[in-house]
């Protein structure tokens, strides 16, 4: 879908308080348009830089993830581009993106049509490799990221999802309201074309049950054999974790899930700055975009 809209003029919302790297931009097409603001690195024009994408949670904006998530601060550090997208109250009244409706479940139509193009936009108008440019969210933005990687797995090489849930859980408020509490009640499809996924999840999540996390792996997991290794830990900050990584024999596919234990509905390794957020996690950003960045694909792919 050709998209139109640009940059928003600098008299309307300018650069971002407290972020000055941060562009305000807005990207519309004939699905819909959604504000979003985007971290630009210094210094990389001349070298093709990734790019993440970051759908915030339920009753966040782009700015409170920005800051909750410390994504800046990473992209600044190792050099590629965030977009974030702002949900706002006229698509949702309490800003969550609408992974439940049928029609924000399909390509080209609806919100995935309108991130789709967005990042596209970004891409054209700014030195993206197109071969590592990735989605990641928390909660309703994990569930819209699983959605994108289903969706659009010719534009993403990574997906990363943070207490969300699987593409396909629920197809009205009522269902998605169950599937928060106990899970799809119909095992979801597995993915056609998989994505490479990395999941955190607490396992004292009472907002998105830990099912869901469960089921988010297995819709990522080939129907060949993969090999599982597992491994615990703690983070600096006293939470202990459990990683599984499953790997494919003969394949660059491979995917973690992360397990919180003790941990609620919340980013882990958050900035307390910003909202759902747990400092004493491990450094949920910091994994992902170590996960994202051993993942690359087709660069001409993106285009499909």
């Amino acid at each position: 879908m050709t998209g139109y809209f640009g940059i928003v003029p600098t008299d309307a919302r300018a650069l971002s308080i407290g972020r000055p790297r941060a562009l305000a931009r807005r990207f519309g097409n004939v699905a819909g348009n959604r504000a979003y603001d985007l971290f630009v690195p210094p210094g990389r024009n001349s070298v093709p830089c990734p790019l993440v994408v970051m759908l915030h949670g339920c009753s966040q904006s782009s700015r409170d993830f920005a800051i909750g998530t410390r994504m800046d601060g990473l992209a600044e550090e190792h050099g590629f581009l965030v977009a974030y997208p702002d949900q706002p109250r006229s698509s949702n009244m309490a800003k969550s993106w609408n992974w439940f409706r049928d029609g924000d479940q399909r390509r080209d139509r609806g919100e995935p049509a309108i991130l789709a193009g967005l990042t596209r936009r970004v891409m054209d108008d700014f030195n993206v490799d197109p071969a590592r440019v990735y989605v990641a969210g928390l909660s309703s933005g994990g569930a819209a990221a699983a959605i994108m990687a289903m969706t659009y797995p010719d534009l993403y090489a990574a997906v990363g999802i943070h207490s969300g849930l699987a593409y396909g859980s629920a197809g009205s408020p009522s269902a998605a309201l169950m599937a928060m509490r106990h899970g799809a009640s119909v095992r979801p499809n597995r993915a056609t074309h998989r994505v490479p996924t990395i999941v955190f999840h607490g396992d004292r999540d009472r907002t998105v049950a830990p099912v869901n996390g469960v089921q988010v792996i297995e819709q990522a997991r080939p129907d060949t054999d993969v090999s599982i290794a597992t491994d615990r830990g703690q983070s600096e900050g006293g939470m202990a974790y459990t990683r599984t990584i499953l790997t494919e024999q003969h394949s660059a596919w491979s995917s973690e899930q992360w397990v919180l234990h003790g941990a609620g509905h919340a980013w882990a390794g958050g900035h307390p700055s910003g909202s759902h957020t747990d400092p004493t996690g491990p450094d949920a950003s910091r994994e992902m975009l170590r996960f994202f960045l051993s993942h690359a694909k087709d660069s001409g792919s993106h285009r499909q």
